[in-house]
């Protein structure tokens, strides 16, 4: 079955350390997904998701600047973060492992999202909704996303370790009706 992610429900954030000492918080408004749901044999289900990188906000207009620049996510050149899951291990029936390959900038790198099933619903619009929390750590330098500045206590301001948490909620899409042709 096919699924789009509900933009108006779900989040895509993320958290990073700052100086060592904090953790910064942000995310990005701006995405579009879908989902081949297959809910009698998960394991077959696939997912794509593109984000929009210059939706980024963690609530400073110039740190989010500074992600937008070549620094870090260089939006001008590279607008859109990828994710296509290659497999689905299910672990039982409300948990599962989505394998995928994640690219940032040019640089794709295989992640594992750990998700959640957290419920179904029809809705008081007549489609069927589900839920899922999903979450994953990645290595920002992996990605080639090497900005950094030494402190003089030691360690160094941007954290390498980026916590990903989606919480997301996706509506059947309607399939299309044939048209009736007169004889």
């Amino acid at each position: 079955m096919a699924f789009q992610l509900d933009n108006s429900h779900t989040q895509i954030q993320f958290s990073v350390r700052h100086m060592m000492i904090s953790k910064v918080r942000g995310e990005f408004t701006k995405f579009n997904g879908s989902i081949d749901l297959n809910v009698e044999k998960p394991e077959l289900s696939t997912v794509e998701v593109d984000v929009d990188m210059a939706s980024i906000n963690t609530r400073d207009a110039q740190r989010d600047g500074h992600l937008r620049s070549a620094d870090f996510f260089d939006v001008e050149n590279n607008p859109t973060m990828k994710f296509k899951s290659t497999s689905v291990q299910v672990l039982d029936k409300q948990h599962a492992k989505v394998n995928g390959d994640l690219t940032i900038r040019t640089v794709t790198r295989p992640v594992t999202l750990d998700v959640e099933f957290v419920g179904s619903a029809k809705s008081p619009w007549g489609t069927t909704n589900y839920g899922f929390s999903a979450k994953t750590k990645i290595n920002r330098e992996d990605f080639g996303l090497v900005w950094n500045v030494a402190l003089e206590s030691g360690g160094w301001l941007v954290g390498k370790e980026v916590e990903i948490d989606i919480e997301a909620e996706v509506v059947q899409v309607a399939e299309p009706q044939p048209e009736l042709v007169a004889a």
